[in-house]
């Protein structure tokens, strides 16, 4: 049984973490607020953006003047997984569970004989997919120096990935990230960027006819494209802050109850172990006394 002294440290150790949990749970939920604006605010650009790009690739189809990067290279044998986590931990499962739908996706393309190549953007990421596939890592993107996510940040990543892709490095590209719902509810998602794959906007199977594009489709995709990676990464990037900032405030608030549980149970145990102690001292003291 542990002595008085050493119940009354663990207390005041447990109490010092309640505080540290407590104000890293206030802290991602001013975070939180900043972060959830930002992606619900690019969700109607990036929804709208894909919209126009659908409708531009339905009106280009099959064309063998289509730009590389909707028709893409005309094979599937490597694939680039850009796994997207945070630089930071204390953030529950989050990490955990892109990385788990990554590794389930690299165990699947190496079952059909493809090539798998990994470029992380997030310390986390990278610790966890580097004890198994060190090997398969092609790049990393720190943004641990970055302390406001803006759009330049996702052209960093977007120039990278399309470098290699000029270069032959790649034929399919797919991020990984989590799309925010709410504090208790972040859904790790897989979207392939490379070659771009745009669903046609409902309605408008004959509606290209009404317009008259100048330049032609092709030179239009051929500039927006690149463009469409870069805001599909940005919207990546931003729906992770979120979900990274919700994550980390469900798990801190665990924490914090768990920490409070932890204080009664001990401050509990610690007055039981000194009414123990008051006990046999009276009892010492009763038989001291009658041994007179």
């Amino acid at each position: 049984m542990p002595s008085l002294k050493d119940l009354k440290n663990r207390i005041s150790s447990v109490k010092s973490t309640r505080k540290i949990t407590k104000a890293m749970q206030m802290v991602a939920a001013a975070k939180l607020r900043r972060a959830q604006d930002a992606a619900e605010q690019s969700r109607p650009y990036t929804e709208r953006f894909n919209e126009v790009l659908g409708s531009l690739a339905a009106s280009v189809g099959d064309s063998p003047t289509a730009p590389k990067l909707l028709s893409g290279t005309g094979k599937d044998d490597v694939h680039l997984l850009v796994v997207m986590t945070s630089e930071r931990g204390l953030c529950g499962g989050f990490n955990t569970n892109i990385v788990k739908l990554a590794k389930t996706r690299i165990a699947e393309l190496k079952a059909a004989g493809k090539t798998v190549k990994i470029l992380t953007v997030g310390k986390k990421g990278r610790e966890q997919l580097k004890r198994e596939y060190a090997d398969l890592f092609v790049g990393h993107v720190d943004l641990s120096e970055v302390k406001k996510l803006g759009y330049a940040d996702a052209q960093g990543v977007a120039k990278d990935i399309l470098t290699r892709f000029d270069a032959g490095e790649f034929d399919v590209a797919t991020l990984y990230y989590s799309v925010f719902q709410s504090v208790i509810s972040q859904v790790p998602t897989a979207q392939q960027i490379i070659p771009a794959s745009y669903d046609a906007p409902e309605g408008e199977e004959g509606a290209t006819a009404l317009y008259d594009y100048e330049p032609d489709e092709e030179r239009i995709l051929a500039d927006l494209l690149p463009r469409g990676v870069a805001t599909q990464i940005f919207s990546a990037l931003l729906e992770n802050a979120a979900s990274e900032q919700g994550a980390r405030m469900s798990a801190m608030d665990n924490a914090t109850r768990n920490a409070g549980e932890m204080i009664d149970k001990l401050t509990i145990e610690y007055n039981r172990s000194r009414q123990a102690v008051i006990t046999n001292e009276l009892i010492e003291i009763i038989s001291g006394a009658e041994a007179l």
